[in-house]
């Protein structure tokens, strides 16, 4: 049996990846109606490709011939890696361009620094590694001596310990004098306090320089995510205003609103491509990203591509989240070329001496990112009752020893510990759970209960079967409203799944079903000028219950409770980062249901994807 044949009946590829790797064997064969000769596709090709479109499938950017088993955990007979090398090197399907060129046209995969890619891929790669190196490169006009002279004094007030090493300070000032920064830490470590005060400083540089405010934006990759991220900009800027010596017309310059990605770019119906691109560029001065680890590799190229020159981009995020659901692990990729940031090069820690004082230098040959990352110290954003912080940095860094002891012992006050649980839905846990649902269906105000929707989630690593998120929530629905109940009851939580901009509705977004007055069914999301929007559920886009989620639904989302739920046995879904980005959901209290040995095993796999793009990056 043939490589090909024997993967695709193994289940590691889907129709199209075979497909795909079919329709190179016929076009490789003899075309006996031309003068044009082909040659038979060595089979171990034809696998290559399929397992290059499966890797897409599965968040690589590339296949790794060296490690296939990361596609693949069956019994397969792989061939040599470097035999297998060396048949994709003398294909005719397979192009070797320079790193900086752009890839063949007419042959629809790459091979370049031991990875295999759809040329496609290939070049989102590439061009997005072209465009960050572009924006890191260029250097902001400013006012004066590197354009602090204008803004010490407001430095000075908003960052009191900047020369005792404060971490915020540093991100700030770097910002002053790059385009490009990312900032990075866990939940509540100040990323958005952080930013709130870095944008207040740019509009106080403009106003010294006697320019306009600039143009910012404010965006993230779901609705949900950026909807947050603006509560969050306008709570930090009324704190600002409470600080003396803060002019408050500073404050009133800030934004207030976030927008998605797709909505920044401006979709066009039935296309890939967005109506700003590198011929089109943003009419912003400065693009602020938040939740960048959810960004895939193709939303982040072209947003890079749409940046224009002398703007500045920041990105927000946590790099030991789940990377995105698509292809690409970009902000990861982004953070292991720039550094952990500690030391800066040596002209800029210069230039930053009169606000920050002394600074730790990097090595002269320091890689074009260097000194364009700020890691924040943690801070995991909770409530007194929730002691949150070793849990989540035990499962970061994969450590299952402490991760049981911290559980089993009950160690950490608001986190519970419910070993071999596998139905919380069953038993005396159960009505923990629907008393909380219940609250909804007794109410009538549409705005309060959105506010109360983000009390309880049930979190899961799976999508479908008895643990999977699709189940789940039709059990809770019948708990709360009986098997022949209304499909979308008095109290009902629905979640968005799909983009619609004719409705402003976004993957990610949580509504409410409410009857109204009249008896007549509403759904109800945030938004709007009185702070709610109600659609007819017919009208919605693509939907489903939100009782309960999977983890990848629930990223850039938070709840004051999180019930989370582990599969009865090991699965490939499971992973070190699905555990902490799934801890890091709660504020008040969370409970874990799941054996020991299945939480060892999601702690011992990375979600670590396949991707060149560190390696360009450092180049």
């Amino acid at each position: 049996m043939s490589l090909l044949d024997a993967l695709y009946r193994a289940g590691a590829l889907n129709t199209l990846d075979h497909a795909f790797a079919q329709s190179l064997r016929r076009l490789g064969r003899r075309d006996t109606s031309s003068d044009l000769f082909g040659t038979d596709t060595p089979d171990t090709v034809l696998a290559a490709a399929a397992l290059a479109s499966q890797s897409v499938a599965r968040g690589h950017a590339a296949f790794d011939p060296a490690q296939p088993s990361w596609l693949q955990d069956d019994a397969i007979a792989w061939p040599n890696a470097k035999a297998w090398r060396d048949a994709l090197q003398g294909s005719q399907w397979v192009s070797e361009p320079q790193a900086a060129a752009v890839a063949a046209g007419d042959r629809p995969l790459v091979w370049e620094n031991g990875l295999l890619y759809l040329r496609r891929y290939r070049e989102y790669e590439r061009r997005l590694g072209v465009g960050l190196k572009r924006i890191a490169a260029a250097r902001p006009q400013c006012e004066g001596a590197d354009g602090l002279d204008g803004v010490a004094a407001l430095f000075a007030t908003l960052f009191p310990h900047a020369r005792d090493g404060d971490r915020q300070a540093r991100a700030a000032a770097l910002a002053l004098l790059q385009s490009l920064l990312l900032v990075t830490g866990g939940p509540g470590t100040g990323k958005t306090t952080t930013i709130t005060r870095v944008l207040l400083l740019l509009i106080a540089q403009a106003r010294h320089a006697d320019l306009p405010p600039p143009r910012i934006a404010l965006a993230a990759p779901t609705g949900r995510a950026a909807e947050r991220m603006a509560e969050s900009l306008r709570a930090a800027s009324l704190r600002l205003r409470g600080i003396e010596g803060i002019d408050a017309t500073l404050c009133d310059a800030l934004p207030v609103a976030a927008s998605t990605l797709h909505r920044l770019l401006g979709t066009i119906p039935g296309s890939p491509r967005f109506r700003h691109d590198a011929s089109n560029p943003l009419s912003f001065d400065v693009i602020v990203v938040d939740e960048a680890s959810m960004v895939d590799l193709p939303l982040m190229c072209k947003l890079v591509e749409a940046v224009a020159d002398g703007a500045r981009l920041i990105l927000l995020g946590d790099r030991d989240q789940l990377p995105s659901i698509e292809a690409g692990d970009v902000l990861a990729a982004i953070t292991d070329a720039a550094g952990k940031g500690d030391a800066l090069p040596a002209s800029l820690a210069q230039s930053l001496q009169p606000l920050l004082g002394d600074v730790a230098t990097a090595a002269p040959e320091s890689g074009p990112l260097s000194g364009h990352r700020v890691q924040l110290l943690r801070g995991y954003r909770q409530s007194q009752s929730l002691d949150l912080a070793p849990l989540a940095d035990a499962l970061r860094v994969g450590d299952a020893d402490r991760t049981s002891e911290l559980l089993r012992t009950n160690a950490l006050a608001g986190v519970h510990y419910h070993e071999g649980v596998t139905d919380p839905l069953v038993g005396p846990r159960r009505e923990t759970l629907l008393s909380v649902w219940r609250g909804l269906l007794e109410l009538d105000d549409p705005a309060l209960a959105l506010q109360r929707a983000s009390a309880l989630r049930v979190l899961t690593a799976l999508r479908e079967g008895a643990q999977g998120a699709g189940v789940l929530n039709a059990r809770i629905e019948e708990a709360l409203a009986g098997a022949h109940r209304d499909p979308y009851f008095h109290g009902r939580l629905l979640l968005v799944t799909e983009n619609s901009y004719r409705h402003g509705l976004f993957n990610g977004d949580i509504g409410v079903c409410q009857r109204d007055a009249k008896g007549h069914t509403v759904a109800w999301f945030a938004g709007g000028s009185e702070g709610v929007r109600g659609f007819h559920p017919a009208a919605l886009p693509a939907h489903t219950g939100a009782f309960a989620m999977t983890v990848h639904k629930a990223q850039g989302s938070e709840f004051d409770t999180v019930w989370l739920l582990l599969p009865r046995q090991d699965a490939r879904t499971l992973s070190r980062e699905l555990l902490y980005t799934a801890v890091t959901r709660a504020r008040s209290e969370l409970h874990v249901c799941a054996s020991e040995a299945v939480l060892r095993a999601a702690l011992a796999r990375h979600a670590a994807r396949v991707s060149g793009l560190a390696w360009r990056l450092r180049g």
